[in-house]
C-alpha cells in the first residue's frame, strides 16, 4: 500500500526549483524561443545543477582503500587524505565522500542476503515505466558502460578513459582501434548478413574463427580478453558474436544493436566526407568520421536523452561555450558514486516481445542471432513499441538480483561509502529523520526499518532506490541531483566540445551541418537501414 510522501525534508530551495521548473509552461516556452534569452537560461539551469556539490577535482579517491603503496608490495595505513596521486592517477576511481568505516563495521549492517527483499518484486509482479520505452534501458546500458568500468579484478581501479569516447565502438587503445579498422576509405571492418526475409545488413566481422574451439579470428587476437559469461556460450551462440571495442559489447542485443547502429553511421559519413573531400585519405576520413559520431552521440545524451529524464518544461540543450570559464570545466575523473547512480537494473523488464512473442531476457544474452534475423530497423522499432520498467526497488528481475543487486550492496561496503542521508546532505537535500520522508510506500517503509532500525544507517545504494519516483520522471530525486551533477560537468568537458574544437574546421562544414541536423536516435536509425519507404518509429519516450 502507498501513501503520501512525507516530503518535508525535500528543502525549501529544492521544491521552489522543482515547483517552477514543472509547472509555467507556457512561459518556458517562450523563454525558449529567443535564442539569447534561451542560452542564458539553459547555463543558469546547467550551472544551478553543477554547483549543488564541491565541483572536482574530488580531494579522495578509492586509492585510499588500496592496502599497499601502488607499485610497490609495501603495506601502508589505509588513512583517509588527499594526496598527488589520488587527484592524478586515474587507474583508480574517484569518489565525492571518504570512506566511512564506522557505518560499514562487521555487524553494524543488515546481512547482504537478508536485503534480497528489497528488490525481489512483490508476488511477482512487474512494474511498468508510464514514460519509458525499452530504448531507455538498452541505452543507459551501453552508454555508460562506455566509462564505467570497474576493473573486474580489483574493484579499487577501473579500465576507463574517464570520456565519453565510445570505445565500445572504437576499441579502449589505439591499438584495439586498429584492429576493428579496415584502413580503407576510412572504415571500420564489416560484412553484409541477411535476415531472414533475405535483404542483406551490415555488421561487424565476427570475432571467434573456429566457434567450437573458442578460437579468436587471427586479425583479432588481442583485442580484449573476452569475459567467462561469453567464454561459456554454446557454440550455436558463440558463432555470432562480433568483434567490438570492449569485452561486454556481446552482452545483449541491445547493446549490440546500438553498436551495430554506430558503426553504421561512422561508416556512412566515410561515405559521405570522401564524395565531398576526394584528396582526403583513409586516415583523415577515419579520424573525423570518428569526431564526428562522437559528436553527434554528445549531443543526443545532452539533449535527448537527458531531456527524457527530467521533469521540466525547459529542454536543457548542449551549448560547451558557455561553460568554459566555469570553476568546474575541469579534467574528468569519474567518481564511485556516479557508477552506483546508474546501476539501474529494476529497468530491465523480465520478459519482453520479439516478434511479437514474449520472451525471458535471459535468452537475449550474448543472442546475436535474434538481432540479425529481424534486421536494426524492425528489432528497434520493436524495442520502442514497448515499455521499459520502473526504476525502483522490488522491481528487478529475479536473475539480477543476485547478479547485480546484491554484488552491488558488498561492493559498496567494500569501498566504505558513506550512508543515504550523508549523501542527501552533500547534495543539498536535508537529512531525512523518517523512513516515511524517504517514501511512501508502507511496505517498502516497514522493510527498511525491520532491516536496517535507523534512517542514519541506510546504505547509499539501497537509498538511492528507495526513494519515490518525481512526477514524470524516470529517476527517484537522489539519483536525479548525482546525474545532474557528473553527468554535464563530465560531458561538456569532452574535448570535442571545446570552442577552439568544435567547429567546421574540426569536423569539416559536411560534418558540422551533420552534427547539427541530427538530434535523436531515430535520426540516426533511419538514416542507417536498406532503403524502403518505411520510416520506423524510435525514441525513449511511450
Amino acid at each position: 500500500m502507498s501513501t503520501k510522501r512525507d516530503t518535508s525534508k525535500d528543502g525549501l530551495n529544492n521544491k521552489i526549483q522543482t515547483f517552477v521548473l514543472t509547472n509555467f509552461k507556457s512561459i518556458w516556452q517562450l523563454l525558449q524561443s529567443n535564442e539569447s534569452i534561451k542560452r542564458k537560461v539553459n547555463k543558469a539551469l546547467l550551472n544551478s545543477l553543477i554547483y549543488k556539490i564541491p565541483t572536482r577535482p574530488n580531494p579522495y579517491s578509492t586509492m585510499t582503500l588500496d592496502e599497499y603503496i601502488p607499485d610497490t608490495n609495501i603495506p601502508k595505513k589505509t588513512d583517509t587524505y588527499t594526496s598527488w596521486e589520488s587527484l592524478n592517477d586515474r587507474t583508480y576511481t574517484g569518489r565525492h565522500l571518504p570512506p566511512d568505516p564506522k557505518l560499514n563495521a562487521e555487524g553494524n549492517l543488515p546481512k547482504v542476503e537478508d536485503l534480497a527483499v528489497l528488490f525481489r518484486k512483490r508476488d511477482g509482479k512487474t512494474i511498468y515505466s508510464t514514460k519509458s520505452t525499452m530504448l531507455f534501458p538498452y541505452w543507459v546500458q551501453w552508454f555508460t558502460d562506455s566509462f564505467l568500468r570497474l576493473d573486474h579484478n580489483n574493484k579499487l581501479k577501473n579500465t576507463s578513459n574517464h570520456e565519453i569516447d565510445l570505445c565500445n565502438v572504437y576499441g579502449l587503445t589505439r591499438k584495439e582501434t586498429h584492429l576493428l579498422r579496415s584502413f580503407q576509405s576510412g572504415k571500420l571492418k564489416s560484412q553484409k548478413l541477411k535476415r531472414q526475409d533475405g535483404v542483406e545488413e551490415e555488421y561487424p566481422l565476427f570475432y571467434y574463427a573456429d566457434p567450437e574451439q573458442g578460437i579468436v579470428d587471427s586479425q583479432f587476437v588481442g583485442l580484449y580478453e573476452p569475459i567467462n559469461d561469453e567464454k561459456r556460450q554454446a557454440t550455436d551462440k558463440k558463432q555470432y558474436l562480433f568483434a567490438m571495442g570492449v569485452e561486454r559489447a556481446n552482452v545483449q542485443i541491445g547493446y549490440v544493436m546500438l553498436n551495430t547502429l554506430c558503426l553504421r553511421e561512422h561508416n556512412r559519413l566515410c561515405d559521405v566526407l570522401a564524395d565531398n573531400y576526394p584528396d582526403w585519405d583513409d586516415e583523415r576520413l577515419f579520424q573525423t568520421s570518428r569526431n564526428i559520431l562522437m559528436a553527434i552521440i554528445l549531443k543526443i545524451i545532452m539533449e535527448e536523452y537527458i531531456n527524457h529524464i527530467t521533469p521540466y518544461h525547459f529542454k536543457l540543450f548542449a551549448d560547451p561555450e558557455a561553460f568554459t570559464k566555469e570553476s568546474w570545466h575541469r579534467p574528468n575523473h569519474m567518481a564511485i558514486e556516479f557508477d552506483f547512480v546508474y546501476r539501474w537494473h529494476s529497468a530491465i523488464p523480465e520478459t519482453f516481445n520479439y516478434n511479437g512473442q514474449p520472451m525471458h531476457i535471459a535468452k537475449s544474452l550474448w543472442n546475436n542471432k535474434l538481432f540479425i534475423d529481424k534486421g536494426l530497423g524492425a528489432l528497434m522499432e520493436e524495442t520502442c513499441s514497448q515499455p521499459g520498467t520502473k526504476i525502483g526497488l522490488f522491481n528487478t528481475p529475479d536473475i539480477l538480483v543476485e547478479l547485480t543487486e546484491l554484488p552491488s550492496i558488498k561492493l559498496g561496503r567494500q569501498l566504505q561509502l558513506a550512508s543515504y542521508n550523508d549523501y542527501r546532505e552533500m547534495c543539498g537535500f536535508p537529512r531525512v529523520t523518517s523512513f516515511k520522508q524517504i517514501t511512501g510506500n508502507e511496505f517498502a517503509q516497514r522493510k527498511l526499518k525491520e532491516l536496517y532500525g535507523d534512517v542514519d544507517k541506510i546504505e547509499f545504494f539501497v537509498g538511492l532506490y528507495a526513494e519515490d519516483g518525481r512526477k514524470n520522471s524516470t529517476i527517484p530525486a537522489l539519483v536525479a541531483r548525482l546525474i545532474g551533477i557528473d553527468a554535464f560537468s563530465q560531458a561538456l568537458t569532452n574535448p570535442l566540445l571545446s570552442p577552439n574544437i568544435f567547429n567546421k574546421k574540426t569536423f569539416s562544414p559536411v560534418g558540422w551541418k551533420i552534427i547539427q541536423n541530427t538530434k535523436t536516435v531515430s535520426d540516426l536509425v533511419n538514416r542507417n537501414v536498406p532503403l524502403s519507404n518505411k520510416k520506423y518509429k524510435v525514441s525513449f519516450d511511450l
